[in-house]
């Protein structure tokens, strides 16, 4: 059997128990009533998690001036507070679980905070007006340009907390243990909690305990071909920054004068990986991919590990014991895996539901981070993402979508999927679709032929481009390095109602689409189940050649077919073939079946079983997908 049928001989047997064929209404307007009251009872409970991201500096700001390199008062910022009631609403609405507020810990930035006992950073190092959310320079505080007052910082974001929680969501922060900021200085540690690099020996390159790696002997100098703060004024602006020894950056660079293309803001956290690569703590046996969090821990109990390890295993305790739900970990694959189970099974141990997302490029890597270092989910980019974008573009057809999905046949369970986030251009960009009804199709195969996690960015339900030059980087992706105001989310916010207020009529019909697709996403029982691709069996038929995708989704008693026609100009009608083997799955016998769409966007029709093959008649235009629910 092909691995992109995913049922197993067990799943089979289930599914073939006790089912029979469901008889139509002889009614026709009868049998549509019933379709549309099928179709508005998907479960209220949750299936699986759905992630709604947030650039949580960008989310809550009104102001529309958008200078260039704009400093708060020029171009304003959104606080915590902002995500109100009504906000956090807003996102439920859309099928959200969890909220990964991105930008949370206190990175280095260009305001004045001293008055706060926070000392200056130096725009040589520093991206942006607002600074780069992954250069964090104190981990036991947060960002306080989010606060309406800095002194409570701390306060406003455990009210956040609580205010996310009181609304069925749960919440995610980022933690970046590969890098930190140039200068990190912790004002807010607990008592006894020492800050990186306080106790390295700077004389050597590498030694196990020290946070960071050195270049003894040279000292630090800003890159070449930088302008910081796009040529504005400020009193440490001088072309350079005291690091004596220098450190070696965050993306691994070994030279004391960095490349500007490198992530000089930041600098990389030792985790006793010596500069050879080699290790210097204790490898997992194998085997331990098959074991559970408890005997993880008890493996590292009694071992004497690097200094490193147990200062973020502190801080990801410190956050989870405010109520902090889970984690997206930034740039994971750079970190030893054996780290990754230590740290893991740790928060699992005081909260056994945590979300743990790790954003990781290699695929070779995947099954280690999760069965190993005991990831819950980790970033289908280089295999989902790539895929549906490069059809998008007309880059490629539907026909690499098979191979695709067989590749994390395995893993699919594990796998966060998305068409946005913040590192990735805007869909309605120029350089992406240009177009955001382009990526219909797309979102729809993306968000339900897998059994993970699903996620969208702030502002991609009503088109959000991402034009305009905010300073540091170029458009087509939201700044996260200045102080910005974002115009379609900016126009559903409607000042502070979150209710479309202003939005677009057709900024409107999209979220209304995010809405429907990603509720069904997020609480159909079938989407936690079983994936069978039909795209290879209908191939062959004239009427499905081009760029259509079809599979099926099987959990139980639950069982969907979902077709999408990513072709913007052609209407396409056709008749989809299944094949026995997944008819069998279904658990169907010769006969009718209705079929209703849970978009809404198509009426159905009866799926037809003879002699053990379906066929399933299908209608649809342009750009359109319907998810159809077969009923028993």
């Amino acid at each position: 059997m092909k691995r992109q049928l995913l049922l197993t001989s067990a799943v089979l047997a289930a599914l073939t128990a006790g089912c029979s064929p469901a008889q139509a209404p002889a009614d026709k307007e009868a049998e549509m009533k019933q379709k549309k009251q099928q179709a508005e009872t998907v479960s209220s409970q949750p299936q699986r998690p759905m992630v709604y991201q947030m650039l949580t500096r960008l989310y809550g700001n009104t102001n529309t001036n958008n200078k260039p390199w704009g400093t708060i008062e020029e171009n304003g910022v959104g606080k915590f507070s902002d995500i109100s009631d009504a906000a956090l609403e807003s996102i439920k609405e859309l099928g959200t679980t969890h909220v990964w507020y991105t930008g949370v810990p206190h990175h280095a930035v260009i305001r004045d905070y001293t008055d706060y006992g926070i000392s200056l950073d130096d725009p040589d190092v520093v991206k942006g007006r607002a600074g780069s959310p992954y250069a964090v320079k104190d981990y036991y505080n947060v960002n306080p340009d989010l606060a309406e007052d800095p002194a409570k910082r701390l306060q406003e974001f455990e009210a956040l907390i609580e205010r996310t929680h009181k609304h069925g969501l749960k919440v995610v922060m980022d933690i970046v243990p590969n890098h930190v900021a140039r200068r990190y200085e912790s004002v807010s540690a607990p008592e006894g909690v020492e800050d990186f690099g306080v106790s390295d020996d700077t004389s050597v390159e590498y030694a196990r305990d020290n946070n960071f790696y050195y270049i003894p002997g040279e000292s630090f100098k800003v890159p070449d071909g930088i302008n910081p703060l796009g040529g504005h004024t400020h009193p440490l602006e001088d072309g350079q920054f005291a690091e004596n020894p220098a450190k070696w950056t965050g993306n691994g660079a070994r030279k004391a004068q960095p490349d500007a293309g490198d992530w000089y803001e930041t600098v990389k956290i030792n985790f006793g990986v010596k500069p050879d690569g080699s290790y210097d703590f204790p490898k997992l046996p194998a085997d331990f991919a098959h074991k559970g969090c408890d005997e993880h821990l008890a493996f590292w109990a009694d071992k004497d590990l690097p200094d490193s390890w147990g200062k973020f295993k502190d801080i990801a305790l410190y956050w989870t014991n405010k109520g902090v739900d889970g984690f997206r970990y930034d740039m994971a694959q750079m970190v030893p895996v054996e780290f990754w189970s230590y740290l893991n099974c740790s928060v699992k141990a005081v909260n056994p539901d945590a979300f743990l997302l790790s954003e990781i490029y290699i695929p070779e890597q995947y099954r280690d981070y999760i069965y190993l270092g005991k990831m819950d989910y980790l970033y289908d980019k280089v295999g989902t993402y790539d895929a549906v974008r490069a059809i998008v573009e007309g880059k490629a057809d539907t026909d690499i979508l098979p191979q695709t999905f067989d590749n994390i046949a395995d893993i699919h369970s594990h796998m966060l999927m998305f068409l946005e986030n913040h590192d990735e251009q805007r869909i309605a960009s120029p350089a992406f679709a240009g177009d955001p009804d382009k990526a219909r199709p797309a979102m729809v195969v993306s968000a339900t032929a897998h059994s993970g996690t699903n996620m969208i960015y702030f502002g991609q339900e009503v088109g959000e481009p991402g034009e305009g030059d905010a300073g540091f980087g170029d458009p087509t992706r939201t700044t996260i390095f200045d102080y910005w105001g974002v115009p379609a989310h900016q126009r559903f916010m409607n000042g502070g109602a979150f209710d479309g207020g202003q939005s677009t009529p057709e900024e409107l019909a999209l979220r209304d689409f995010y809405q429907r697709l990603m509720t069904v996403a997020t609480n159909e029982p079938a989407f936690a189940g079983e994936f069978a691709d039909l795209h290879q069996d209908n191939r062959q038929n004239p009427g499905y050649a081009g760029n259509l995708y079809a599979f099926a989704r099987i959990n139980g008693d639950d069982k969907v077919v979902v077709v999408a026609n990513f072709d913007s100009e052609r209407a396409r009608q056709f008749s989809l073939s299944i094949p026995q083997g997944v008819v069998s799955a279904m658990g169907l016998t010769n006969g009718r079946y209705q079929t209703y769409d849970l978009l809404g966007e198509s009426e159905g029709n009866d799926l037809s079983v003879q002699q053990g093959i379906g066929q399933l008649d299908i209608n649809l235009a342009p750009l359109e997908s319907v998810v159809l629910k077969v009923s028993q």
